[in-house]
């Protein structure tokens, strides 16, 4: 009879996917990631398969604890007009503060995109799944803050956004400086679309100033 596993599934995730974040899929290394979890290579091999079904965990634990839960003001009904801002200058102090994992580690995913196990064709959808997901939430910022653009500048913006961030999070590992200025760029670019409505209107309407 198998015997019941003694350990809490949820926090080994967490561990693998510290591990996964900092060096990569194909860096990491079973002792690195058995050390990380407290759990055997057999342990973990019963548990998720392979070393691939505990990195697919890992990511779904990180778009769900990680990403998700800071999108989440720009995916709600209705989106509060300051909250796109929020967003981005939240990012963009994280990005430039040395202890956060946004500038230790920038983003999994992206990290992931340049990696070679991004041409599985599984892993490939997730990471234009994410890029999607957050490209749709950053446009709902966006119409939420600025709703009299025209629709094609808005979603021009909206990519001129999306390819900001994931430029600060490509760079926030080697550059912490333009990291946080791409995602300043993100801000200084949703500003100058907003630069025709009167001072006291805009403060008014959105509440945080950009």
């Amino acid at each position: 009879m198998a015997r019941t596993a003694s350990f809490d599934r949820d926090t080994v995730v967490r561990a693998a996917l510290d591990v996964f974040w900092r060096v990569g899929y194909e860096a990491a290394a079973i002792p690195e990631i058995e050390l990380a979890t407290g759990l055997s290579r057999s342990s973990l091999y019963n548990t998720f398969g392979s070393k691939r079904g505990l990195f697919d965990a890992a990511v779904a634990l990180y778009l769900d604890g990680v990403i998700r839960p800071r999108l989440r003001p720009l995916q709600a009904d209705p989106v509060a007009p300051g909250a796109i801002a929020e967003y981005l200058a939240g990012l963009r102090d994280a990005l430039a503060r040395p202890d956060s994992a946004a500038a230790r580690s920038g983003c999994l995913l992206v990290n992931t995109a340049g990696a070679p196990i991004a041409e599985d064709a599984a892993v490939a959808g997730i990471i234009a799944a994410y890029r999607a997901e957050l490209r749709t939430a950053l446009g709902r910022g966006i119409a939420a803050r600025l709703p009299d653009l025209p629709g094609p500048d808005a979603a021009r913006l909206a990519d001129a956004c999306t390819g900001q961030l994931l430029a600060a999070y490509a760079l926030a590992r080697v550059d912490a400086a333009a990291a946080a200025a791409a995602a300043d760029t993100a801000l200084a670019l949703i500003a100058a679309a907003d630069v025709g409505a009167p001072s006291a209107a805009r403060l008014g309407r959105h509440g945080v100033g950009a």
